[in-house]
């Protein structure tokens, strides 16, 4: 099983400023989104920084039903390219770890997602591009 780590991707209450901020104060170039999309991402030359609108992953994850405020809402999301989001998911069954979301397509993303938590909660995002699943 290998991952690769590709984004941090920073789960921001305020977007709009934190894309300024990461745009403008800190001069990353944008790959992807501006400043009304709710996600972007920056090139540090390594990996992607990507921010997004805490409610859009706290809905892609089944929590937006929790006010921002409270800790269910994630402020971080660890994301790794994986060769097939199933049979990884299928391992993580296998070995009890806390799955938020089982594998879905996500056309508008242009992936295959699944979501799980590391034994500390925090929030850990496979992914495999739609077009290049085994």
């Amino acid at each position: 099983m290998k991952f690769q780590l590709t984004h941090l991707r920073l789960l921001v209450a305020n977007y709009k400023d934190s894309f300024r901020f990461y745009r403008d104060l800190l001069g990353f170039d944008v790959d992807w989104g501006d400043e009304n999309t709710g996600y972007a991402e920056f090139n540090t030359g390594s990996i992607q920084l990507a921010v997004f609108k805490r409610e859009f992953m706290a809905e892609a994850v089944t929590s937006s039903q929790q006010p921002s405020s409270v800790t269910i809402q994630d402020k971080i999301s660890l994301i790794f390219a994986v060769d097939n989001v199933d049979e990884i998911y299928q391992q993580l069954q296998d070995n009890n770890v806390i799955v938020v979301t089982p594998p879905l397509d996500r056309p508008d993303w242009g992936i295959r997602t699944s979501h799980f938590r590391d034994p500390d909660d925090n929030l850990i995002e496979i992914y495999t591009n739609l077009g290049s699943r085994n």
